[in-house]
């Protein structure tokens, strides 16, 4: 009786195993847009670009910003910087050329 019960469960599974790659070999149950979501999703993060990170460290003037970028982030997020003598947003344009 063991025999027959465990045959039977081996039998089923084969035949939902054998079901499952039918349906997934012959494209019906798989839609174009699964497959771009899919593809998505798996798309690492390390080919993200990266954003620069700079932190408030105390630097104040043109001098001592290495980019423009660095200089933008100093102007807006840290105090008492002296980058923009003009007032109008941008810092350091003669430095950066602007």
């Amino acid at each position: 009786m063991k025999k027959l019960i465990l045959i039977l469960a081996l039998a089923t599974l084969a035949w939902h195993y054998q079901q499952r790659n039918l349906a997934t070999s012959d494209g019906a149950d798989i839609q174009e847009e699964d497959v771009i979501e899919s593809e998505f999703e798996q798309e690492p993060l390390s080919q993200t670009p990266q954003l620069p990170q700079f932190t408030c460290d105390g630097r104040q003037h043109c001098s001592q910003m290495r980019s423009f970028a660095e200089a933008e982030f100093f102007l807006k997020n840290c105090p008492n910087t002296k980058m923009d003598g003009d007032h109008d947003g941008i810092p350091c344009e003669r430095q950066f050329g602007l």
